[in-house]
């Protein structure tokens, strides 16, 4: 494949990248370009359109009254300086050269990578109860970040909003040491009055829910919710060791 086969669509607006992405259908997106152009590089990925959302408006983050909303195309650093836990995962992800570069829908979108999990905000913006307003195929939609994930994709993100900081936050992760700071497992806890919420990515596909830890309050029942595998970082036997800890670590600092 020459570059010369390529359609490359590059909106100047959010309703711009709207009607270019359309259904979806033989678009490949690409925003900070961290994960698809490797791909691309590597001939691991061969797209014939490709919509670029360098200049489509969507790299902004709005604060209206309680909610914050991040465009998709926001740049992770920009994450850094905002609301815990999400504040302390961005400043982990990569290293500065991959934060300045990567943005917020790519982390969100990312599939597990062949070596490596992806994806380390996703746990963070479920704890902050997180909603995705996406449009493809049916429209556009917005609904909690859980079913986002869970739906497989194929879906252009536009933004994630929240409702402000939460009362109280926490966050732990294994990191295994490396230029670009791989995370093995993280989980992100977040409490609003009596409402606690806790996730965990590096379990699986994408991030995932502790549901009964959030009812039951004990550690120890994360691995009801999270199916740890194995891959080049760790072993799922390892996963499922430290998993419970580090939800110890995460929910000790709710207070």
């Amino acid at each position: 494949m020459s570059l010369a086969d390529v359609d490359v669509l590059i909106p100047s607006s959010p309703e711009e990248a709207t009607r270019a992405f359309g259904d979806g259908e033989g678009i490949t997106v690409v925003a900070g370009g961290t994960i698809v152009v490797p791909e691309i590089s590597y001939g691991r990925l061969k797209p014939t359109r490709v919509l670029m959302l360098a200049r489509s408006g969507l790299d902004r983050v709005t604060h209206d009254g309680g909610t914050v909303t991040i465009g998709a195309a926001t740049p992770v650093t920009a994450l850094e300086a905002l609301d815990e836990p999400l504040a302390s995962a961005a400043r982990h992800v990569g290293d500065r050269e991959v934060r300045a570069q990567a943005t917020l829908g790519g982390n969100l979108c990312a599939g597990p990578g062949a070596e490596t999990p992806r994806g380390d905000l996703q746990a963070p913006l479920i704890a902050l109860a997180a909603r995705v307003r996406s449009v493809g195929k049916g429209g556009e939609k917005e609904e909690p970040i859980e079913e986002f994930l869970g739906d497989g994709g194929g879906r252009l993100v536009l933004d994630v909003s929240y409702e402000g900081a939460a009362d109280a936050a926490g966050y732990a992760a294994a990191w295994r040491p490396h230029v670009h700071h791989y995370t093995i497992l993280a989980v992100a806890a977040a409490r609003r009055g009596s409402t606690v919420r806790v996730a965990a990515t590096g379990v699986g596909p994408h991030a995932v829910r502790l549901h009964a830890v959030e009812q039951s309050g004990n550690p120890d029942d994360a691995l009801a919710d999270a199916q740890p595998a194995d891959d080049a970082l760790a072993s799922s036997w390892y996963r499922a060791r430290i998993l419970p800890r580090l939800v110890s670590q995460a929910m000790a600092e709710l207070g």
